[in-house]
């Protein structure tokens, strides 16, 4: 049936409408409206129709164009140029501010599985919760955590572990709620193999050893330990003559059945090869040469490559002060060895730093006096590593000036050749100096890179001074003499202590020895000797018990008056016996003034006690000072006190305040010495 039949069916009247009753079995026959007479009988006679009335809609009169409107006949505005943001300046806006809650964090668990304290260390709700925040706010950062929590149990093994997050209403509260996160963590999965891949067996081996002292079949699958595994094999390789090593993507292929995963590490190896040249790279500035570059490396060529060599060479050149910054970077030569390897050669890239310095040194002594030094350095004024050096001595008792050429790694790493010349002025007790002195040395001495075991330093030594020393007979008299002293000062030292500048363990000895010749109305020749001992012994992680011992003599002269008084033994100091002033303890004029000696001996003990960057420090020390030069222990004076430190990174700041046991008339109750540097 058509739609308009369909719609005139429901509408046609209840007469209309066939009787159920008088419904025949026969199946309905489709009717063709158009040729049906009842249809149209239905239907009412279109004469009896009318028309609708017209409706008349007004019109209003055209306007007419506004006539010679300038306007009409511009351009119309690019769309380019059109700004379709509204004017919001008067605009009334929304307040967005929201009601500011507080909240609690509930973690549920992680602590059963020993992760609770790094996810709280992570969290961004531990993090925030002691602000104020909106719901919004508490809500984003609980799902961030639930995030973090899968992250974590992911990062221990758990790979089957879910984490959710939700955050509620605390009843009776308002203003308040609960973030919980909640993780369940399920089964651990554990190593089931480790196999590295794409390698030959030398290298392999190697980094099979590196990895497997971090992760073992049976571990859990901890990514901290499987990339610590990884670093190590990054620095087994360049370590053991493979610098060219990369380690690939790994692999780890999990069975959710026996919770087990196979792990695979790809690694490159690239060829082994041994050490070759040291060159400056074509691509930055030659500060050094190569020539003067060779002298740097603990290593020949033909030497197994090792990154830790090449790391050394690296700090020594940054050591110098002459570069900004310095890299140094391996280059296969594609030559091969006489052993197979392949000849690397490191090529050195060199930033210019500043060359010039100022440095600064200060302190206090009693008897010595306030003493500070300011000095200028021009490091590579003489290329390469040819310093000039000023320097200005100022102090209440000792003012001078020197300059200083010196060469570092002359010829050698670490050692140095140095002139030195100068003028000082030292009015002491002891002696009242005007000196001008001239020396020449060379070294080899201990750096913060590569404290050395064996040091040596041995040179020349010229100097000229007119001199008033104590009074040397009974008629008081304190007269100025000429010395021009001549000098061949030698040191060595055999250092197993475990650090420079501030050491906790192990011990140093020392030997010095100065053959001397003196001219004073004639030449007198004569030998200073000096030995110390110095020891460090912890106890625990706070403590560390010190101790030095000290021997002087001057050797080939029976009368102490031949010697400048300069030149001779002084006790008594910061450097020396604590407790007394500078250059105190011993024989006296009839002045007060301090005569000197032909031989010492001394002796220090310390307890360093540190607490963070400070310390504290009692201490016990004595000492003697002989007419003889033939040292002994007869006749010792003591001194004790405390001190305090304040450890920073170029040394401790030291103030020691002590006092003389059994003191003397004449002599200070209290010594105070401040300095840098421990005392021994």
């Amino acid at each position: 049936m058509s739609a308009l039949a369909l719609a005139l069916a429901i509408a046609a009247p209840a007469h209309a409408r066939k009787d159920p009753s008088q419904i025949s079995d026969q199946p309905d026959r489709a009717v063709d409206p158009a040729t049906d007479p009842s249809f149209n009988a239905a239907l009412p006679s279109l004469d009896s129709m009318q028309a609708p009335p017209a409706t008349v809609v007004p019109t209003q009169p055209a306007t007419a164009p506004v006539a010679n409107d300038p306007a009409l006949g511009q351009p119309l505005p690019p769309l380019a140029g059109f700004d379709p943001t509204p004017d919001t300046s008067k605009a009334s806006v929304p307040g967005t501010e929201e009601t500011r809650i507080r909240y609690t964090v509930k973690i549920e668990g992680l602590s059963k599985i020993g992760l609770e304290d790094e996810f709280r260390s992570l969290s961004e709700l531990e993090a925030g919760r002691k602000k104020a925040a909106n719901a919004a706010q508490v809500t984003a950062r609980a799902k961030d955590d639930e995030q973090l929590a899968a992250k974590i149990l992911r990062s221990e093994g758990y790979y089957d572990g879910v984490a959710s997050s939700t955050v509620l209403a605390v009843p009776n509260q308002p203003g308040q709620v609960t973030a919980t996160i909640s993780a369940t963590p399920g089964p651990r999965y554990t190593l089931s193999s480790i196999l590295i891949t794409g390698a030959d067996p030398e290298p392999t081996g190697i980094a099979t050893s590196a990895l497997t002292s971090a992760i073992k079949v049976g571990d859990p699958i901890r990514s901290l330990n499987i990339t610590g595994g990884e670093a190590q094999v990054a620095l087994a390789l360049p370590q053991q003559g493979y610098p060219f090593a990369k380690v690939g993507d790994r692999d780890v292929l999990l069975d959710g059945d026996k919770h087990t995963g196979d792990y695979t590490l790809p690694l490159t190896a690239g060829p082994k090869s041994s050490f070759g040249r040291v060159r400056p790279s074509e691509k930055s500035p030659k500060i050094f040469s190569e020539k003067h570059l060779a002298v740097f490396p603990r290593f020949k060529p033909g030497d197994l490559y090792d990154s830790r060599k090449a790391d050394d060479l690296r700090q020594a050149l940054v050591a110098t002060g002459i570069f900004s910054t310095v890299a140094i970077q391996p280059v296969d030569t594609g030559v091969k060895a006489a052993d197979g390897t392949e000849i690397t050669d490191l090529e050195v890239t060199q930033e210019k730093g500043p060359w010039h310095s100022w440095a600064a040194d200060a302190g206090y002594g009693t008897g010595q006096g306030i003493k500070g030094e300011v000095t200028w350095t021009a490091r590579n004024m003489f290329p390469p590593e040819g310093a000039l050096i000023l320097g200005v001595i100022g102090g209440t008792q000792e003012q001078g000036a020197n300059a200083t050429f010196r060469r570092s790694n002359a010829g050698r790493r670490d050692k140095t050749f140095q002139i030195t010349g100068g003028f000082d002025r030292s009015n002491y007790d002891a002696y009242d100096a005007k000196s001008i002195n001239l020396g020449i040395n060379w070294s080899r001495q201990s750096t913060p890179i590569w404290q050395k075991r064996w040091t040596y330093s041995y040179g020349a030594e010229l100097v000229g001074t007119n001199e008033q020393g104590a009074a040397l007979d009974a008629t008081g008299d304190r007269p100025r003499k000429n010395y021009l002293i001549a000098a061949l000062p030698m040191q060595v030292q055999y250092d197993r202590s475990n650090d420079l500048l501030n050491p906790t363990t192990g011990y140093r000895i020392l030997a010095r020895v100065s053959p001397e010749g003196s001219i004073h109305k004639g030449v007198k020749g004569y030998g200073r000797l000096t030995g110390q001992v110095t020891g460090y012994y912890p106890i625990g992680k706070s403590i560390v018990l010190a101790g030095r011992v000290l021997v002087s003599s001057i050797v080939g002269v029976n009368d102490i008056g031949e010697i400048a008084p300069s030149r001779r033994i002084y006790v008594g100091g910061g450097g020396s016996v604590r407790g007394f002033g500078y250059q105190q303890l011993g024989p006296k004029d009839a002045q007060n003034n301090p005569i000197g000696g032909l031989s010492s001996t001394e002796f220090a003990a310390e307890v360093r006690y540190r607490f963070g960057n400070f310390g504290v420090v009692p201490f016990f020390d004595g000492g003697r000072l002989g007419e003889s030069s033939t040292p002994g222990i007869g006749g010792m004076r003591y001194g004790a006190g405390i001190g305090g430190r304040y450890y920073t990174n170029f040394g401790p700041l030291r103030v020691d305040v002590a006092t003389p046991i059994a003191r003397k008339p004449g002599e200070s109750k209290i010594a105070l010495y401040i300095s840098i540097g421990q005392a021994f």
